[in-house]
């Protein structure tokens, strides 16, 4: 599958960075910081946002003595390489923004069993089945939605509703966003491929394309959209960098299950072509850490929920005990494979 063809540019940037020193003075480290791990250096393919794995690098060096070279991309693009590359591949660990492009490393047998202990630190149904990759932090699927063009009651009880012609020229998506595909595949699986290729046309119809979910909320949060198809994280992004006075507009969080409210789960695994399994594992085991969880909650930096039992989301999101998102295991989300097809077939990209 080539999927290098469908990703989009890089959306990784616009938080200012924290130094280490602030989280020392808060004490988030796991403990005292190792003065020596034998000139370990790990190469972290990554997709996951800069902001995020600058703060978690440095924070994981500090406690462990152990430096992490990052090789950054979108998540297609990097399962790509990693496919080509194979065994060969330098890479030590990947981290995701989703669990499609998992999964497909999965499949093709790369990655290596991630530690008991740590696969234990968040929810089963959060991981990988295979037990080779773990879950570390989740984003909802929302509607993006601005408040002088329409109004919450007026927005449709499904995401599927937005293929219908009420809502042409009206409606905002990016389909080359990494963050598209894992909601492709969610319809797909809960309605079946067909039901799924009419939605896409719809959209087809209906939709302004942007390159990325960054484009999408501004685009609404100006009025150039009444509606958008999101993950809350962007949203919280910008209501940040403009102040949330100045926001005119608002999200959506579809209820009762409706495949609108997916949940993405960004996850991580050590390759199984790794020559320093030892200290990959070290690295996954920090992911799912109480401490690093609670750093990243605790700054206006990173907007997505914990999966560690005990820590509390960034209050700008609404609590994950609210949320209503449909009944589907990450192995029903699929690999994107079908994904990517399906939108070329509808005619999207």
């Amino acid at each position: 599958m080539p999927f290098g063809q469908i990703g989009a540019r890089s959306r990784r940037h616009g938080a200012d960075r924290l130094g280490v020193a602030a989280f020392v003075a808060l004490g988030l480290f796991v403990g005292p910081a190792a003065t020596s791990a034998g000139a370990v250096t790990l190469n972290l393919y990554s997709a996951q946002h800069e902001q995020t794995v600058d703060l978690l690098t440095k924070a994981f060096t500090k406690e462990t003595g152990i430096d992490v070279k990052v090789h950054s991309g979108e998540a297609p693009e990097l399962a790509s390489e990693l496919l080509k590359e194979g065994a060969s591949s330098h890479a030590d660990m990947f981290f995701t923004e989703n669990s499609p492009e998992l999964e497909l490393l999965s499949e093709k047998g790369l990655l290596a069993k991630v530690a008991p202990a740590t696969l234990a630190s968040v929810p089963a149904a959060d991981s990988g089945s295979n037990g080779d990759w773990v879950g570390v932090l989740a984003r909802e699927n929302v509607l993006v939605f601005n408040k002088a063009m329409t109004k919450e009651e007026q927005l449709p009880s499904s995401l599927l509703d937005l293929a219908k012609p009420e809502w042409k020229g009206k409606l905002a998506i990016a389909p080359t966003d990494a963050d598209f595909l894992p909601l492709v595949g969610a319809v797909a699986a809960l309605k079946g491929r067909p039901a799924a290729l009419d939605w896409l046309k719809g959209l087809r119809e209906n939709a302004a394309i942007f390159d990325d979910d960054e484009g999408v909320v501004a685009a609404v949060d100006r009025g150039a959209a009444a509606v958008g198809i999101i993950n809350s994280y962007y949203w919280a992004r910008l209501r940040v960098e403009k102040g949330a006075d100045q926001m005119q507009s608002a999200i959506h969080h579809f209820a009762g299950g409706d495949v609108g409210g997916l949940m993405n789960v960004s996850g991580a695994a050590v390759l199984k072509g790794s020559r320093n399994q030892a200290a990959a594992q070290k690295f996954l085991a920090f992911l799912v850490s109480k401490p690093a969880q609670e750093m990243l909650s605790n700054f206006d930096i990173t907007f997505e929920y914990p999966l560690v039992a005990g820590v509390v989301a960034n209050p700008v999101l609404k609590p994950m005990s609210e949320l209503s998102p449909p009944p589907l295991t990450l192995k029903q989300i699929g690999d994107d494979g079908d994904a990517a097809k399906l939108l070329r077939e509808a005619g999207v990209i």
